[in-house]
Order: C-alpha cells, then structure tokens, then sequence
C-alpha cells in the first residue's frame, strides 16, 4: 500500500515555461530556445495583424459610403478570432496546457447563424480587444526585449569579426567602446558567451509573463447564465440519445451473446436428459460445463463495462488502477487524492478514462500513456496524456463528445490537446463539494 502523500504548501507551479524557470538547470534545456521562439515569431505575426488591421479600418471607414466598406468592418470586427486562434497554437510553445476553446457551435446552419452567434458572444469581442493590443503594445515590447538581447550579445561576440575588418585599425563595438587591438575584442567576444546564457532568463520571464497574459484574455468567458443552460440543455439531450443508444447495445449485447450462449447450453443440457443411463454422458456434461462457463465470462464483462464493482468497492483510484492494468499500452498512474469522492464524480471521471484509454489504445499509436489526479481548488483534475501521433479531438460522432457531455452535467470542462505529431492530453476539471463530516456508517470507505 502507497504511503499517504504529505501535504503540500501550495498548488504546484504551472507546467511549461513557468516551471522549467524555477529549476537550476533551465538554461541547459529546450525552455530558453522555446521562449526565444515565442518572443521573436511574435514580430512578424504582429505586423502583419497590425497592417491588416489599419488597412481594414481605413478602407471599411473610406468606402462605408457607397455600402462595400459595411463588409471590411464586419472583417474588422471579427479579426480576432483568427489571430486568437494563431495565439492558442503558438502558446503550446511555452505553455502545453489545454486552452479551452472560446466559441460556442452556432444555434443554426450557413452563414447568417454563424455570424449572429459570433457577434452576440463575449468571446468576439475579447479577442478584437487582444488583436489590438498585440498589434499596437505587445509584439513592439517583445521586439525590444528580444532585439536588446540579440543587439548587446551580437554586438560584443561581432567585436573580432568588426576589428579584422577593418584593417585591425580600429573598432566601435555597441557604438560606446573603441577598440584598435584584439585582446579587447577577444575580451569582448567572451563578455559576449557569458551574457548570452544570462539573458535566457529575462527572456524567459517576459515569455512566460506573456503566455499567462494571453491565457488570461483568450480563455473562454462566462456568457451569463441563458448561455450556461442553453449548453446544459443542448449537452443533456445529447446524453438522453447516448444513454438510449447504450441501453440498445447492452440489450442487443445480452440478446446476441449471453443469451444464445445460455440457449446452447440448454439444448446441450436437454440432449444430455435424452440420452439412456447406459450411455456416458461425460463428453455432453463436459460441453455443457464449458458453455456456462464461457457465459459466465461473458455477463461478468458486461456487467464490468456497466458499472465496475472494483469503483463501488475501493474508490476512482482502484478503478483506475485496474483498468490501465488491462491497456494495451503501458500506462502509469499517478493519483493524489483526499479520500472517496462523491460517486457521481467517481463514475463520470471514471468511464472518461476509460473512454481516454481506449482512444489511447485504438487510433494513438502510443508507447506509453500516463493518467494522473489531484484535487486542486475545489476542482478534481484528471489528465491523461500520451505520446502518440495526436490529431484527437471532441468533435460530432466521437466518443469524446460524450465523455465532454456527462462531464459537463457535473458542471466541469473536458480540454483536449492533440496537435498532429502529440502528445495528446485530455484534462476533466470537475468541481468538488465543500468536505462534510465522515460518516461512520458509510460503507463505501
């Protein structure tokens, strides 16, 4: 049995950037490079939003006259959602963590639909406001802090380079240091190898202050309470449909397998009351014997794929546990949680990795998988990730859907990232209610 885990000062930092700051060994990693990346792809993407912003406000604003300028500033207005949806991609750069996405399905089919639901949600807008600030504050401030660096690092390693040629007469190196010998700028070059590993942590910083920047203005809004149960409505009908579907595969299941397998085993019985005392029985007996085994077998399978006695009887982890234990992939198991949960959150969580696993097991194409847990703010997380070829998503007809659809009548979000290539991660967030008094009488425990 695992030793209890010991509590804690505070929730780990976030994983990515954040993380890789705090450990000593940050400028020998990828982290660095990464952050740089982020920082210098920033400028171009920035300009280009900015160009195409301006030249859609002046000419939308010029022409909006003669009616075609109505069309450039519709353009205008939905230009966020686009660069949003470039900012989501880049932010795995430094920060892996799922975004959820912003923007509901829209009510109806064709064009109008989807434009009256993008310009009646929060979300439209938020993101017009990032495409602003990113095109007039934010990629010029990145553009700085990585052109400083490049800028005092190129200058001082450049020094021998400048010197030689110029004849070795003289030199100006960063404009406010002569030199007209190259000791100077050898020492100048070595000043240059020291600073650049230096500056890998400022630019780190103003990368990571960025991503939670970014994470902070393109996550999804709350739209009130009709869009809340607009989506609880739309969520639960889909879970009526998946639950009569489930119910007509358990009754066809029983009906083409158990059932037929009890049949035979009947008939085999009925001949062997048929056959005469004198003859032996012990090969009819012996089949027989094997059929009640196989539906045994097979009822003990589907009454585990309808509710798992191991999660009644031991709790989320058990389950868990047990299941990776039957994967095909090798999967480690990291949990940390505080005791029982409620059994609605057992169950929900639990048929979710399942649902996770089996994805992992059947269109993956994974070495290994990890499902980890923790209770962190009132909220259970769930995540399991692998390293598989990625492409995953929550999309109609998927499996997913219905995993996001039980989470989301608990009031929790099911995030999935998958960019081609992996790794893949599913994250289930699912609130916890507030700890009340043990009871002794509960058998669950």
């Amino acid at each position: 049995m695992p030793s209890p885990a010991a509590p804690s000062a505070g929730p780990p930092p976030a994983p990515g950037l954040g993380r890789a700051l705090r450990q000593p060994r940050y400028v020998r990693t990828a982290w660095p490079w990464r952050a740089t990346l982020y920082l210098v792809t920033s400028v171009p993407l920035g300009l280009v939003t900015l160009t195409a912003l301006l030249l859609l406000a002046v000419a939308g604003s010029a022409l909006t006259v003669i009616l075609i300028g109505i069309p450039l500033l519709l353009t205008l207005v939905l230009a966020g959602i686009p660069v949003a949806a470039l900012e989501r991609s880049r932010l795995r750069l430094v920060d892996p963590r799922p975004l959820a996405p912003a923007h509901r399905e829209p009510e109806g089919t064709g064009l109008p639909a989807w434009l009256r639901t993008r310009l009646q949600e929060r979300a439209t807008w938020r993101e017009l406001g990032y495409a602003l600030l990113f095109a007039l504050v934010l990629w010029p401030l990145e553009a700085l802090a990585v052109g400083t660096a490049l800028v005092v690092c190129g200058g001082l390693i450049a020094a021998p380079v400048m010197l030689a040629a110029s004849g070795g007469e003289e030199a100006r190196v960063l404009k406010i240091w002569l030199i007209d010998t190259y000791p100077p700028a050898f020492a100048a070059l070595l000043a240059g190898l020291v600073l650049l590993p230096l500056f890998a942590y400022p630019l780190g910083i103003v990368a990571a202050g960025r991503a939670a920047l970014t994470r902070q203005l393109l996550s999804a809004p709350d739209d009130g309470p009709d869009s809340r149960i607009r989506e609880l409505g739309l969520s639960r009908t889909r879970l009526v449909d998946a639950f009569e579907a489930e119910r007509r595969r358990i009754e066809r299941d029983l009906h083409d397998g158990a059932q037929q397998r009890l049949v035979a085993l009947s008939m085999t019985l009925g001949l062997a009351r048929l056959e005469g005392p004198a003859e032996p029985l012990a090969g009819l007996l012996a089949k027989a014997h094997e059929e009640a085994g196989a539906a045994l077998v097979e009822i003990r399978e589907l009454i585990r794929g309808i509710h798992p006695q191991v999660l009644t009887d031991r709790g989320l982890q058990a389950a868990v546990e047990d299941v990776a234990d039957r994967s095909p992939v090798p999967v480690d198991v990291d949990f940390d949680l505080p005791g029982r949960l409620p059994e609605t959150v057992e169950t929900a969580v639990y048929f979710a990795v399942c649902e996770a696993l089996a994805n992992v097991a059947k269109h993956s194409g994974a070495d290994r998988a990890r499902v980890s847990g923790r209770a962190e703010k009132g909220r259970l997380v769930v995540e399991v990730s692998d390293d598989g070829a990625g492409g995953a998503g929550t999309g109609s007809g998927t499996g997913l859907q219905g995993v996001a659809d039980r989470i989301s009548v608990l009031d929790g979000h099911l995030l999935v990232s998958s960019p081609p290539g992996g790794p893949t991660v599913f994250r289930l967030q699912v609130p916890l209610p507030p700890a009340a008094p043990a009871d002794p009488a509960d058998t669950r425990t």
